[in-house]
């Protein structure tokens, strides 16, 4: 593991902004980290505790994914991601599909009205409580045109080493009770959990250098200072590693006068593509 260590803090330090990571071997339980516990913007990759905290109030009865959700227009005012802020106010879907759509096209419309139902002043909580210290969910969704140079503070903040672990715990839950437990859930509910990270649509991140066809459960976020990713990689069926990776003080404009968030990509899929060759 130290040897994928050094390879991966190399392709990080090899672009002029800061990259951080967090990887666990699924098969070994082996961990390395750069700068992983350092909390930094999550942007959506925060969602992933959302599904799970929503998840807990099913199985606690609070909620119900057969539930109706309206597809209000006041929701779909002033936010820049997913599908349903163009569609017809007024329709209505499952909550499943309201979860769906946070997760796979990282809809902010669906996220909101999932954030709602559940209080947005519970997910801090919920994440200090299966562990995430280092989580601080804030508010529901940041505001549009916020700054390149905000601080941290003003918007959610993760850290990887709390997305491999919430990761982690996902996928032991799909098979232990105990587990599952902990995220106020049942295997059943961390089996769906697992399938709809799978439905992932957005993969230039992690996903982007790997084998076609290579299973990834993840969430992808996209923040005003860098881009992110957290997710369990398969090789076939079986779960090879768990990655959390995230750029920070991206440029908008690299040296060569390419778009930052591109670089971003790049850093992110070499470091995952580095954990699929040095763990293979």
């Amino acid at each position: 593991m130290q040897e994928l260590a050094t390879r991966l803090k190399t392709i990080g330090d090899s672009y002029p902004f800061t990259t951080r990571w967090h990887v666990k071997d699924a098969r070994s339980g082996a961990e390395a980290h750069h700068e992983g516990d350092v909390p930094m913007p999550s942007a959506s990759v925060r969602k992933t505790s959302i599904l799970m905290a929503a998840l807990a109030a099913v199985h606690a009865g609070r909620l119900r994914l057969d539930d109706k959700v309206e597809i209000e227009a006041r929701l779909q005012k002033d936010v820049a991601s997913g599908t349903y802020r163009y569609m017809t106010p007024g329709c209505v879907i499952p909550f499943r599909d309201v979860l769906v759509n946070m997760m796979i096209t990282s809809d902010n419309v669906c996220t909101q009205a999932v954030l709602e139902r559940l209080g947005p002043d519970t997910m801090t909580g919920y994440c200090q409580g299966i562990g995430m210290t280092g989580t601080n969910h804030r508010g529901l969704i940041p505001p549009l045109g916020m700054g390149w140079d905000h601080p941290p503070e003003a918007v959610a903040t993760t850290t990887q080493s709390d997305q491999v672990l919430l990761l982690d715990l996902i996928l032991r839950g799909t098979e232990d009770a105990a587990a599952a437990k902990r995220l106020g859930s049942t295997p059943e509910l961390c089996r769906l959990a697992m399938d709809i990270l799978s439905w992932q649509i957005l993969r230039n991140l992690i996903p982007s250098l790997l084998p076609y066809g290579t299973k990834v459960a993840h969430k992808t976020g996209r923040g005003r200072r860098g881009r992110m990713d957290a997710g369990i990689v398969f090789d076939g069926d079986k779960p090879l590693f768990i990655l959390a990776a995230a750029t920070d003080w991206v440029p908008e404009t690299m040296p060569d006068g390419l778009p930052g968030f591109a670089a971003s990509f790049a850093s992110i899929g070499r470091i995952a593509r580095g954990c699929w060759d040095g763990l293979r």
